[in-house]
Order: C-alpha cells, then structure tokens, then sequence
C-alpha cells in the first residue's frame, strides 16, 4: 500500500514539539505561531541535515508563515493579504511546456499509489509519488484512502475538458496555494516534488474518460 515513511518526520516534530507547543501564549489555544522564537530554536536545535532532508525545510516562506495561525488568516482582515498570497502563488505556475495537458493515467495511478520520496534515505534525483490517496478517494477499486479531501470520482466526468477547467485542475496539482492560500494540498510542482510529465499522468487519471476515475457506476474496471 502507499508509503508514509514521508511522513514520520512531521511526527517527530510533533512529539519533540510536545512541551513548546504546551506553553501556549496568552489568549492563543494555538500555541506559538511561525514567529515564536523559543519554538523556532527548539526545531532547528532537534534536527540536522542528513541525505537530502535539509535544514531549510524548517524555514517558512511567507505563505506558509500566513497559514500557520488558521484563526488569523481566515479572518476578514486578513482577506487582502490571503488575495495577494493566492496571486503570488499563481505566478509560480508552470503551464505545460508542450501545450499537453494529459499524460498515461496508468501511469498517474502509479504515482497516486506511491508516498514515496524527500525523505532522508531516498537518492537525489529519484522520482517522489504523489501519495494522493492519503486525502483523497480516487479509483473505485482501491478500498484505502484519505478524507482530508473530497472524493475525485467521476472527477472529469462530472467537469469535462475545456480549457478552464484543465488550467484549475493544473494549478491546484501544481501550487494548490495558488487556488486557497491556505490549502491542505501539498505544492507539488512548485516544491518540486513532482514533474512536469508527473503532473500531466495525474491529470490524466483525474481526465481521460478511459481512467477509472470516470468510469460509470457499476461498470466493471
């Protein structure tokens, strides 16, 4: 099945965070935002650089300084600044080089399927999964998926294939920061975790009516 081994690191943060994360500021049930010193410190003091997993994934951009008070950025005065992130993000897309949306949904199963990659035991260069299924309900067939996302069957079935809706889909895959600035949906392309050619199998999956994605209720895959 798909492989969180990507994930053990955010545990770990967790837990190493456990007696930071209890001295809450006053007022604040969120605890130390990105600008806590004492929890900035505390990270950088737990971890060290080993194989690809570097330090600098602990440093924040600004977009991700902005989410990490939810209360505060979903606030109306914050609504400016989410409209300006959102745009910032949405510059970052790369369009397909070719004009191509679509790649082999099989493929883009394959990669849906994998959670494997960034960690510290992977080789630079080696292809990251896109550990799709995490979030989301996908092929009828795979009976183990996430609900952090809403369910993507009869995704284009259901919202065809014009150019709008490609360029959203696309988007969302690539920086989905770019749509809701404070999305749950990893920055696949913008982060580099995915590939261009990577990017258009999925979109495939989620598309080509021969994906089963699409396929009609009871017809068998």
């Amino acid at each position: 099945m798909k492989d969180v081994v990507k994930y053990a690191a955010f545990a770990a943060v967790l837990l190493l965070a456990g007696p930071a994360l209890a001295e809450t500021k006053a007022g604040s049930s969120w605890g130390p935002g990105a600008d806590d010193t004492a929890f900035a410190h505390m990270l950088a003091a737990s971890f060290k650089d080993k194989g690809i997993a570097k330090l600098d994934r602990l440093t924040q951009d600004e977009t991700q300084a902005f989410c990490s008070d939810p209360e505060a950025a979903a606030s109306p005065a914050a609504a400016e600044k989410r409209q300006r992130i959102e745009a910032a993000n949405m510059a970052t897309v790369n369009w397909p080089s070719d004009g191509k949306w679509l790649g082999d949904w099989k493929e883009g199963e394959k990669i849906a399927q994998s959670g494997r990659g960034n960690t510290w035991t992977d080789k630079p260069g080696e292809p990251n999964g896109g550990n799709c299924y995490n979030c989301h309900q996908i092929s009828p067939a795979e009976i183990s998926y996430g609900t952090i996302g809403p369910s993507l069957l009869q995704y284009g079935a259901l919202r065809g294939g014009d150019e709008e809706t490609m360029k959203a889909a696309w988007a969302k895959i690539y920086n989905a920061k770019s749509l809701n600035a404070c999305s749950n949906m990893p920055r696949a392309g913008h982060m580099g975790i995915l590939a261009e050619a990577q990017i258009k199998h999925l979109m495939a999956l989620l598309f080509d009516p021969a994906s089963p994605v699409n396929a009609k209720a009871g017809k068998p895959q």
